[in-house]
C-alpha cells in the first residue's frame, strides 16, 4: 500500500478496550509527524448509527487504520453496509501492538511487514 493512503485513527472511547497509553502515544505520534489523517470517537458507535462517514471512508481510495481487532473492524464496517477491500485497508491493533509498531506501520516506516492483521489470534 503506498504512502497516499488515507489514515484513519479510532480513539474507542466507549468501549475502553485499547490501552490508554497506546491510543495516547498513537495519537499524539499522527500529530507530531504532521501529517493528515482522520480521527474518529469510536468505530463502534459509528457503526451502530449507520454513519455515513464510513462509506465515505471506504471510498476515498487506500486506507490506513488504527483500531483494535481487524476482523472487528471489518465486521463494522459490515454491519453498517460498509464493504471494505482487502487489497485496499491495513489494520493495526492498538489492543495488541505497541504504539510505536502502530505508528511506523501507519507512516510507513516499518513497511507494511508492521501490518497487524497479519497477527490476529484465531477465534
Amino acid at each position: 500500500m503506498n504512502s497516499q493512503a488515507r489514515i484513519l485513527y479510532c480513539h474507542c472511547a466507549y468501549a475502553k478496550v485499547v490501552p490508554p497509553e497506546v491510543k495516547a502515544a498513537v495519537l499524539a505520534g499522527l500529530s507530531e509527524a504532521n501529517v493528515e489523517f482522520d480521527a474518529v470517537p469510536d468505530l463502534c458507535e459509528m457503526a451502530a448509527h449507520g454513519d455515513d462517514r464510513l462509506r465515505e471512508l471506504a471510498a476515498g481510495g487506500p486506507l490506513k487504520i488504527a483500531a483494535c481487532y481487524p476482523r472487528a473492524v471489518k465486521w463494522l464496517f459490515a454491519a453498517a453496509g460498509v464493504q471494505l477491500a482487502d487489497h485496499a485497508v491495513r489494520i493495526w491493533n492498538m489492543r495488541m501492538e505497541p504504539a510505536d509498531a502502530v505508528i511506523d506501520g501507519l507512516l510507513d516506516r516499518a513497511g507494511d511487514a508492521g501490518d497487524a492483521s497479519a497477527a490476529e489470534p484465531a477465534l
